[in-house]
């Protein structure tokens, strides 16, 4: 396979799709994608039932030419109809989310979402010749080792299925489906609420709190800036892998130094503190292929990309509602 060069995600040459459909769209991830595509002057359907995701997240999308906003559940019967396109790509980023915030209470929905979501974003792909690609996580999440019936099985499943499904309708069917894995994404819009890092240290920060750190704070976590996210998802969706690609940052800055820098770019007057227990192991993406065939290299240093949050959420005058419960939005909310 030879190296992807055709397609630049941040020059100003037209992107190669005409109209795409984003399914979570105004998630975190989702809303920064319908942004970029519209500005690229790619017509754009943002697809959400709102669950995790939030329409103020797209409300600055509104009333532009090529873009429409569709409450919608992707899993729910007869919603594949009213998607009618046609779209050159199909960008699947519904589904339940991998922070602490989205587990499950409701684990039958969420498997609706990674099976029934996932076929009929498929089914709207291969219905109108469209390359389609999966947003998932990194496989065998949480330690639950592949148990079906572990305490975060249901996420787990959901997402292993809908990569099988992915996988399997490229190998059956032909379609031009591909699979990109997310790591720890962060930057304006995200949420501070689900209690992963940057996000609750920036809250924690913002509101004069303690910043709290679990355990030692040298567990390290592979940060990777929304931008740098978004281009990588652009680079795959342009291609014809089907092979799962991973997207995340090279930079592991530690707990600490995270939470340090967070208390410096807010000028806030908390204080660092240590708390008992055991932090959760991220998973570390291997970036190799993404670089190699793909040409993507992450451009924003931690230091920068969480300047640039801090900024854009100290502006922020409200913090964004919870979700509601047991519901399932995108992948990145």
């Amino acid at each position: 396979m030879m190296p992807m060069a055709a397609f630049s995600p941040r020059e100003e040459a037209r992107p190669p799709w005409h109209r795409v459909l984003v399914t979570g769209g105004a998630g975190f991830l989702g809303s920064h994608l319908c942004t970029r595509l519209l500005d690229s002057g790619v017509e754009v359907d943002c697809l959400d039932n709102l669950s995790t995701g939030r329409a103020e997240k797209v409300a600055h999308l509104a009333g532009r030419p090529g873009f429409r906003f569709l409450e919608h559940d992707i899993a729910q019967e007869g919603c594949a109809d009213l998607l009618t396109g046609p779209y050159d790509l199909v960008l699947h980023l519904a589904g339940p989310g991998t922070s602490p915030a989205s587990w499950p209470e409701r684990p039958v929905e969420v498997l609706d979402t990674g099976s029934l979501g996932t076929r009929a974003a498929l089914a709207v792909a291969e219905r109108d010749g469209a390359r389609f690609l999966l947003a998932s996580s990194p496989p065998a999440p949480f330690g639950d080792g592949g148990d079906p019936v572990g305490p975060h099985s249901a996420r787990a499943e959901a997402v292993r299925f809908s990569e099988a499904l992915v996988a399997a309708h490229a190998a059956a069917h032909g379609s031009n489906a591909g699979i990109v894995r997310l790591f720890t994404g962060y930057g304006p819009g995200m949420r501070t609420d689900d209690g992963g890092t940057p996000g609750t240290f920036i809250e924690q920060a913002l509101a004069g709190r303690p910043v709290t750190v679990t355990g030692d704070g040298t567990l390290t976590h592979p940060l990777c800036y929304v931008d740098d996210m978004v281009d990588g998802v652009l680079l795959v969706a342009a291609g014809r892998s089907v092979r799962p690609v991973d997207i995340g940052g090279d930079e592991e800055p530690t707990a600490v130094e995270i939470a340090r820098r967070v208390i410096e770019l807010t000028g806030s007057g908390s204080t660092l503190e240590f708390v008992g227990g055991v932090p959760p192991v991220e998973s570390r993406p291997v970036t190799g292929f993404a670089r190699e065939i793909f040409g993507w290299l992450p451009s924003v240093t931690w230091q920068d990309g969480l300047e640039r949050t801090v900024a854009a959420l100290a502006e922020q005058p409200d913090p964004l509602p919870a979700a509601p419960a047991g519901r399932t939005g995108e992948w990145w909310a």
